[in-house]
């Protein structure tokens, strides 16, 4: 694990993280306590990024677009770090997810 990232396993299920996917792949399913800023929207929206007590974890599906997010929060004076394996290593990892309506969670 280098410093700019972290595993599901070493977060707390109610950790509040940043989550920068498209609106359907939050639809489908989510962290409970994650805000949604989809990446594209980022720059724009940096008002909105969680209060944590350290780095804010960043996260997507499959670790790409967390990346990408994370390096430009780093670089633009900001602490992030990447949720190794996305939302696909969050579920795998049993960490607690939900859905837009209440269906069962799922990872897109």
């Amino acid at each position: 694990m280098s410093n700019n990232s972290t595993q599901p396993t070493e977060l707390a299920d109610d950790a509040v993280i940043l989550d920068v996917r498209r609106q359907d792949e939050w639809d489908a399913g989510h962290a409970p306590t994650a805000v949604h800023i989809p990446f594209e929207e980022l720059q724009d929206r940096l008002a909105e990024l969680p209060s944590t007590d350290g780095p804010v974890p960043v996260v997507c599906r499959g670790g790409g677009r967390s990346s990408r997010a994370t390096k430009w929060l780093n670089d633009n004076g900001y602490e992030a770090v990447n949720v190794t394996g996305g939302m696909k290593a969050w579920h795998a990892a049993d960490k607690p997810m939900r859905s837009a309506d209440d269906s069962e969670p799922e990872v897109i």
